[in-house]
């Protein structure tokens, strides 16, 4: 077996602890306590999530890793690192207060669901960014998935009246997540960063931009309160330490395959997501989210399968 066949195995291999991660994160999401505000929720776990990022950095520089904070790199090189860093940085603590407003307000189901649109925005960057052509299958397929995203959106009516803003916040997770993930991916081929320094350094931003807004927008008395409340945190801390963990599989994941291949691997979260709703949450399923599922799923495989069928005749 080749050394890449067997990194790209390797990166299968952590896509799919990443498939089930991704199942459980929205229900232990929308299982905080009543009352506790999605801004705030976001911040706390951002929190947890570079308290869990710190010791792990730590680890690889005590053990000799190299990785950025040892390496020397160009004036340019660090420039644009500080650069990348802040940008995906904010971007991601803005994706995460979005996440758990998502998932609170559009229902745990069809936010897990909304999120599969992600490989459609990691292709659409690859294509346009970094010139990797789709085949007609791939276009076929995605076109299905937009049919799919639709049928959800509009509760199964296909009527604009009946659109769900909340879905389409939803839709905004996987947005941000593309852009972020692809400029990262890039990032980690061009300097010696580590998955674990890139968690951490996002960790890091995003844990002082969404401070910064919790403070501003719900006030000091209130982030004390929160920061005092054991159940509150409970969640926080469950939510942090999972969140921490599928970024850190993540990025390692992508180190080796495509964005949009590892995301095509997640396809069957939400049917994680589904049975723990229903078990712990004592949510009722829609039909039309059935539906919206099984198309979703199968225009998601369509693509997996196209795309390894135009990267085998590429290398043929």
């Amino acid at each position: 077996m080749s050394q890449h066949t067997q990194t790209v195995g390797r990166g299968i291999a952590l896509a799919f602890v990443c498939l089930f991660i991704l199942g459980v994160m929205p229900v232990i999401s929308n299982g905080r306590p009543e009352g506790f505000d999605a801004l705030g929720f976001a911040f706390f776990l951002s929190l947890w999530q570079l308290a869990c990022a710190l010791p792990v950095v730590a680890l690889e520089r005590a053990a000799g890793r190299s990785g950025l904070f040892a390496a020397s790199l160009s004036a340019e090189e660090k420039r644009r690192t500080i650069l990348v860093v802040i940008g995906t940085g904010a971007i991601f603590g803005l994706s995460t207060y979005i996440y758990v407003l998502a998932v609170e307000k559009a229902g745990t189901v069809s936010a897990a669901l909304a999120i599969q649109a992600y490989p459609l925005f990691a292709m659409l960057w690859e294509s346009l960014f970094l010139k990797r052509g789709k085949s007609p299958a791939e276009l076929g397929f995605t076109l299905l998935l937009i049919a799919a995203l639709s049928y959800l959106a509009t509760g199964g009516s296909w009527k604009i009246d009946g659109l769900s803003v909340w879905f389409l916040l939803a839709l905004a997770i996987p947005f941000l997540w593309s852009v972020a993930h692809v400029i990262i991916k890039e990032e980690l081929g061009r300097t010696p960063i580590t998955p674990a320094e890139v968690t951490f350094l996002r960790v890091l931003v995003s844990s002082i931009f969404l401070g910064a807004v919790a403070l501003s927008g719900n006030g000091i008395g209130t982030t004390l309160e929160q920061a005092m409340n054991g159940g509150f945190q409970t969640f926080a801390i469950a939510m942090g330490v999972v969140y921490f963990v599928e970024l850190l599989v993540w990025f390692y994941a992508v180190r080796s395959i495509d964005v949009s291949l590892a995301s095509s691997i997640t396809i069957p979260a939400p049917v994680v997501t589904m049975a723990l709703a229903i078990l712990f949450l004592g949510e009722a399923i829609e039909t039309y989210e059935l539906v919206g599922m099984g198309l979703v799923f199968v225009s998601l495989y369509g693509l997996l399968y196209a795309g390894h069928r135009r990267r085998k005749s590429v290398l043929a």
